[in-house]
């Protein structure tokens, strides 16, 4: 499972409505590359993929996971930070073994 927190979901709704989308949700995954070895990827659709683990959080706010990218993510708490020097989407994930510090690179 992958949690939603109450930050994120009102990010991930103000930034839908922002751009027009009323249904849908946040993709989120994983890829090669960054400082660690794997970076976090985002982008928005307007429904979930064949396939797609989906996750709902709070205010109706939803992820989508593809299964390779589930394997590094389940277990994660995505979060919100709103300090003026690390504004964005956090990863509170178990499964990384180490992070660099941008925040948006892990390794596991």
């Amino acid at each position: 499972m992958i949690q939603i927190s109450d930050m994120a979901a009102q990010k991930i709704r103000s930034l839908m409505a922002k751009q027009g989308i009323t249904e849908g949700g946040l993709r989120v995954g994983v890829k090669g590359g960054g400082c660690s070895g794997l970076s976090y990827t985002f982008s928005w659709e307007r429904e979930s993929r064949i396939g797609d683990e989906v996750f709902e959080g709070p205010q109706g706010s939803k992820i989508f996971v593809d299964k390779k990218s589930y394997l590094f993510l389940k277990g994660t708490m995505l979060d919100y930070d709103t300090a003026l020097m690390t504004k964005g989407f956090v990863f509170n994930n178990p499964n990384a073994k180490q992070t660099c510090g941008c925040g948006s690179s892990f390794g596991a």
